[in-house]
């Protein structure tokens, strides 16, 4: 049994939830402020993603993430690598605030 090497990853989250109904709009928000106050971070509307450190953290944050499902809609999430995120391209419009204030070099220093 070999020791287990950090490796930073992201979680992203994606997601569509109805929102008619006075019960769907309070889940939706219930979700929201769920992956906000876990250290999550907001992509793009309905996108969502989270710096990791290693495999452990990835596993406690996905038992976290269904526990805390809405009852009703699409959640989907991926796993990508540091590296992997920090090739994203961005093909039209701007950094948000959190991604001008932050690179990848500062947010890997925490």
């Amino acid at each position: 049994m070999g020791i287990e090497t950090k490796r930073y990853m992201r979680l992203l989250v994606f997601f569509d939830l109805p929102m008619v109904t006075k019960a769907e709009k309070r889940a939706y928000v219930q979700f929201r402020k769920f992956l906000l106050n876990d250290g999550y971070d907001m992509i793009q509307w309905s996108v969502y993603g989270r710096l990791l450190n290693g495999s452990d953290a990835e596993k406690k944050h996905l038992a976290r993430l269904i526990r805390n499902l809405p009852p009703a809609g699409s959640v989907r999430c991926m796993t990508v690598t540091e590296k992997q995120y920090a090739g994203m391209r961005l093909l039209i419009g701007s950094p948000t605030h959190q991604e001008q204030k932050v690179d990848m070099k500062q947010m890997l220093l925490f």
